[in-house]
């Protein structure tokens, strides 16, 4: 039986340090869905807290479009059917607007989007 544990320990022990640098931490980050359609955003405004870490997954639904939020320094492509991810944070409150950044028609001045950043 000592030949066994020691058996066990031996093949236990690297295997627990191997998988303990994978051990994947819960991601906190919120993650909020952006749509993009001619000519609109959906949600068109979020709200996210001051310092609060944020994903958008931006997806275009026809044809290419874009999100600039300049004052968040966001400009990021949607290409058509091909969902993107964007991190923002904001470090003060305030309403901060953003708008489609690629001509996308002849509505394309009204895609606008806000983000408002409120103390926690």
């Amino acid at each position: 039986m000592t030949n066994y544990l020691q058996r066990l320990v031996i093949l236990a022990v690297p295997a627990a340090l191997f998988t303990a640098g994978y051990v994947k931490t819960q991601d906190t980050n919120r993650i909020i869905e952006v749509r993009a359609r001619q000519f609109s955003f959906s949600p068109s405004e979020i709200t996210i807290a001051k310092d609060e870490k944020i994903t958008l997954v931006l997806i275009s639904e026809d044809v290419s479009h874009s999100l600039v939020i300049p004052h968040l320094h966001v400009h990021q492509s949607m290409p058509k059917g091909h969902p993107v991810s964007v991190a923002i944070t904001s470090d003060q409150t305030g309403d901060f607007d953003g708008m489609c950044g690629s001509f996308c028609g002849s509505g394309h001045e009204s895609m606008r989007f806000v983000v408002h950043v409120r103390d926690k």
